[in-house]
């Protein structure tokens, strides 16, 4: 990967942000009016007068529309932590009329729970107090159209910078896919029936990764069960077969460091980097947040593919008792496509966060 960064190429790197909002070669710094035009009276022009946008409650704005073939290599974000599950990012490819990304803002970046984990991963990285950047590669032959639904019933604020490369032979490879993510929540799963995590895609494509947002509801250990992908014809048995839910992020044993209980960690390409305990108050069941990233290990299919976690615990006599958890799902795959199968998004009070923070929006 660093070896690119000395191979010099035939593209030209251009930046949307709230002062260039359609990254135009020269555009930056020019705003007259913005959210920092106040703090900027005394210096005048050039000087952070456009640094964020407002979004009006119900309103969908427009982060980036970018015309012609070429690849976005980074997206930086930040919010308020009260509107991570109440930002809705959507990503178009060459026109489409659908989204190929459909997900709440924090899930995206591994934050589900709208509270603060340190991310430190090769794709995605969340650094305090809540900036989001993404480093997925997400190719387009004809044009990109990012946007940001606001469901809350307030204006929020919103700072982002989307970095994109044209020309040459930048998103234009009819061998590169298009990077689809979703979202889904069981809240709470039948017990005795499987958390879905994609379902229904057909085409050709390839599984880049898992975030799961997984909040317990009953005592003990929660993470015995397998996660599974049906590929290419498969029906009732998958071609992959996991062995446990710690083990598919990379962890065993339960996660548990003896003397320490639940350990965090975060690693290039998977972890489990948030564990928020019970408080004693409100707060009454356990929750996680971990992370899988199939860079150097990803998952090809040619047809189809469906893909499901189980949710398993124990009950007497050493046998698996099947759980009735929340469990909150984004998955990511290229697809040779713009557009999938992809579940409805869940309404705000779906979405919603028990116990999330309820500090003022800004």
């Amino acid at each position: 990967m660093m070896r690119d960064l000395a191979r010099l190429q035939d593209v030209d790197t251009r930046s949307i942000s709230p002062e260039n909002f359609d990254g135009s070669k020269g555009g930056g710094a020019r705003a007259t009016e913005g959210t920092g035009a106040a703090c900027a009276v005394d210096l005048g022009r050039g000087w952070k007068v456009s640094p964020s946008v407002d979004v009006g409650a119900g309103e969908t704005f427009d982060l980036a529309a970018i015309d012609g073939p070429g690849v976005i290599t980074h997206l930086w974000l930040t919010t308020h932590r009260s509107n991570w599950r109440r930002l809705v990012l959507r990503a178009y490819w060459d026109g489409s009329d659908e989204p190929a990304i459909e997900v709440p803002v924090g899930d995206f970046f591994g934050q589900g729970w709208c509270e603060f984990a340190q991310l430190s991963s090769v794709p995605i990285a969340a650094n305090p107090h809540g900036g989001f950047n993404s480093y997925w590669v997400m190719p387009f032959r004809t044009g990109a159209r990012l946007t940001l639904e606001n469901l809350a019933p307030d204006t929020v604020t919103v700072y982002y910078q989307i970095t994109f490369e044209q020309g040459g032979a930048a998103g234009d490879a009819e061998d590169t896919g298009y990077l689809h993510a979703q979202f889904r929540r069981s809240n709470p799963l039948t017990a005795g029936t499987t958390h879905v995590i994609v379902e229904g895609v057909e085409g050709r494509g390839t599984y880049a990764g898992t975030y799961l947002a997984w909040g317990v509801n009953r005592p003990g250990w929660w993470g015995e069960g397998e996660i599974k992908f049906y590929m290419d014809g498969d029906e009732e048995f998958p071609t992959i077969c996991g062995t446990g839910t710690e083990d598919y992020f990379g962890g065993a044993w339960n996660f548990d460091v003896p003397g320490n209980g639940y350990t965090a960690f975060t690693t290039p390409f998977l972890g489990l980097h948030q564990v928020l305990a019970p408080d004693g108050l409100y707060r009454s069941q356990q929750r996680f947040g971990m992370y899988r990233w199939h860079v150097l290990d990803p998952i090809h299919f040619r047809q189809d593919l469906r893909v499901d976690i189980q949710a398993l615990g124990w009950k007497s006599g050493h046998r698996y008792q099947p759980l009735h958890d929340d469990i909150a799902s984004t998955a990511l795959f290229y697809l040779d496509r713009p557009v999938a199968a992809r579940p409805a998004l869940p309404v705000l009070d779906d979405l919603a966060v028990d116990g999330a923070p309820m500090d003022p929006l800004r």
